[in-house]
């Protein structure tokens, strides 16, 4: 007779370890999807609700050197290079992304609060903070041409952003505290290249009723957005517009409807002041640093996902 003892032995050891293992497979992508869901560093608010499976990745981190560690404003001007601003010197900064450094500096005005940047093939403009612009003409010149423009909009307004609007050859501004006509929204006004002179109602208008903002934890109606920086995508036409005091990333179409607000992570966006895209859709996030926390600044390649 065949001792069958040592089979049964096996097989006590045997099954209960086969089962382990079945059942952790059964489980695995559960598990592993849930610890991925926990892990996202940035949510989407959409117009139902806020959606955890969708981020901003940092794809490309630069430093910026110390003269730019007020960045205020950012505009992408080609593969190695950005025109900056920051918000206490009269200068533009032209910072070579390839070579990590400032490659020039342009001066065209005093010292004051620098908020916004824009090219506009050979020339470039400064937006300060009381609505004031400034247009350097022939910037790659030995002596460009400074040409100052006052505008409606002023201190209270606090305009921060800036962008060029190619098809409709002028310059977008958005308001970042109340707008002078109404509490409802917060207007983005454009100034004609052609004329040099600023629309006097908003071409667009921020709606802050607008259901996008519901899940928006903010007690007053104006701190909904505040934006800091705005751009347009050339890819599809739709702005972008983004807030530095609680990050976030609101995109609205070019008919100006409100499609997705995103809210961005503080670890990584502390304080997001300048936005811009180069040509073929690449979006770039720049952070003011903070001298305290000896945190330099920062331009940042962003990709959106779930977009």
């Amino acid at each position: 007779m065949i001792d069958k003892t040592p089979v049964k032995i096996i097989a006590i050891i045997v099954i209960p370890i086969v089962l382990a293992v079945l059942i952790r497979f059964a489980t695995w992508d559960e598990k592993d999807t849930k610890s991925k869901k926990g892990s996202d560093k940035t949510e989407k608010i959409d117009l139902k609700g806020f959606d955890n499976e969708s981020a901003a990745k940092v794809m490309i981190s630069w430093l910026l050197p110390e003269k730019l560690l007020e960045v205020s404003g950012i505009a992408w001007m080609d593969a190695d290079r950005f025109a900056c601003v920051q918000d206490e010197l009269g200068k533009i900064f032209i910072f070579n992304a390839r070579l990590n450094k400032i490659e020039k500096e342009i001066p065209f005005g005093p010292n004051g609060d620098y908020e916004g940047v824009a090219v506009v093939g050979k020339n470039l403009y400064v937006l300060r903070a009381d609505g004031t612009l400034f247009g350097v003409e022939n910037f790659a010149s030995d002596k460009p041409n400074v040409k100052m423009y006052k505008t409606h909009l002023g201190k209270k307004q606090d305009c921060e952003s800036l962008a060029y609007d190619d098809k409709n050859n002028r310059l977008l501004v958005a308001v970042k505290e109340e707008d002078s006509f109404s509490k409802d929204y917060k207007g983005i006004y454009g100034f004609d290249l052609t004329s040099k002179a600023m629309s006097s109602t908003p071409v667009y208008k921020i709606n802050l009723k607008d259901a996008i903002f519901e899940q928006v934890d903010e007690e007053k109606t104006k701190n909904l957005i505040s934006p800091s920086d705005i751009d347009i995508n050339p890819l599809n036409g739709s702005i972008y517009i983004l807030e530095g005091t609680v990050p976030k990333l609101l995109i609205m179409s070019p008919e100006g409807k409100l499609l997705s607000l995103y809210k961005l992570d503080k670890k990584e966006f502390p304080q997001p002041e300048g936005i811009t895209f180069a040509d073929n859709g690449t979006m770039f996030i720049s952070n003011e640093g903070n001298k305290k926390d000896e945190k330099e600044g920062n331009i940042l390649q962003v990709d959106l996902l779930n977009k």
